[in-house]
């Protein structure tokens, strides 16, 4: 009887008996020059990441042959960075298209997993005052710990239709929310909420929110755009700025800014698969959700590896709500429109 080709490509070479593993593909065999132009990574970068995963993805099974783990996260990595399934990808490493999405859903549940140890805000004293350091060295704003912001990553329509990821585009997305250091580390990541909240709603009932409402950071701050709402732990800019303090406060606020509005254009750079460029993610959201930590995961690594953060502009288009829709947020927070007063008072007049 004869065997469907389909069922050998992409059930019998993706797992083995005994851990024999196909290896098609050797990085010995390839320039530097190359792999950087179809993976996006230098050699010993994903020798690290072959070293960091390869245990997830040498799972013994029941069949006969596995690709081994340097060939999935090749095949992760040039979908990332590509935002592609497309067959040069699957040729250049000796497997077919079907394959390859097995072998990016290995790798990305792989670096999900390792989220909360790449992925983390800072727990000592001496830290999170390094944080407000370097912020305060950047353009004189105190108390920053942290630049709070959303992007939208657009995904294809659920199943069962839920209008909840439609956002004010009409598009399908994720509105992601993160928070990133000076250097653009990510520190917070929820990449789960459906397109169609608004950042202020997002932040609202985020875990993130949640910490900072329970006084987790005190005398520490988010610094954060017009679509969020003043809190006595998260700064936003004045919408009409009227004396020369208050023009410096948002000076020095929008420079401050600034630093997670490059890591956005970064991380949509380096990992085509989230600019929209090739169109939406082709997952469920929960699918899409892992993809794009995964994504954030590997954006970390690469700085602790040394990896320039600044990278080519993004060339998908940005999610930001319009500034006339959130004029009212300015007083909705006595105690925060006090801290903001005294902080223009301060160290702005």
């Amino acid at each position: 009887m004869a065997i469907p080709i389909t069922v050998l490509d992409c059930d019998l070479l993706l797992y083995g008996r005994g851990h024999r593993t196909l290896d098609r593909f050797k990085l010995d065999d390839v320039s530097d020059e190359y792999l950087m132009s179809m993976y996006g990574f230098p050699r010993q970068f994903i020798y690290y990441l072959v070293e960091l995963l390869g245990a997830n993805l040498s799972r013994p099974t029941q069949r006969s042959r596995a690709i081994s783990p340097e060939t999935q996260i090749l095949a992760a990595l040039g979908f990332y960075t590509s935002g592609s399934f497309q067959t040069r990808m699957g040729d250049a490493i000796g497997i077919s298209q079907a394959s390859m999405s097995r072998c990016v859903a290995n790798v990305t549940e792989a670096l999900v997993e390792r989220a909360s140890q790449f992925i983390r805000f800072p727990a000592d004293e001496a830290s999170i005052q390094a944080l407000k350091d370097e912020f305060y060295g950047l353009a004189g704003m105190p108390g920053v710990m942290g630049v709070v912001d959303c992007i939208h990553v657009a995904i294809k329509a659920p199943n069962a239709e839920d209008l909840s990821y439609v956002n004010r585009k009409g598009l399908h997305s994720l509105n992601c929310l993160m928070v990133c250091d000076i250097r653009g580390a990510l520190m917070t990541v929820e990449t789960n909420w459906p397109g169609s909240l608004q950042d202020c709603a997002v932040l609202q009932q985020s875990s993130l929110g949640s910490q900072f409402e329970a006084g987790m950071h005190k005398d520490s701050w988010l610094l954060g755009d017009s679509s969020f709402f003043l809190r006595t732990w998260l700064m936003t800019p004045l919408h009409i700025p009227e004396t020369p303090a208050e023009y410096r406060y948002n000076m020095a606020h929008s420079a401050t800014h600034s630093v997670i509005e490059k890591t956005f254009r970064t991380l949509c750079s380096r990992f085509r698969c989230l600019d929209g460029s090739k169109g939406a993610l082709q997952y469920s959201p929960e699918k899409s959700s892992h993809i794009i930590l995964a994504c954030c995961v590997l954006h970390n690594i690469s700085l602790e590896h040394g990896m320039d953060v600044w990278s080519s502009p993004m060339t998908g288009p940005m999610e930001q709500p319009p500034e006339e829709e959130y004029e009212h947020m300015e007083s909705l927070d006595l105690e925060a429109d006090r801290i903001r007063q005294e902080l223009m008072l301060t160290h702005f007049s």
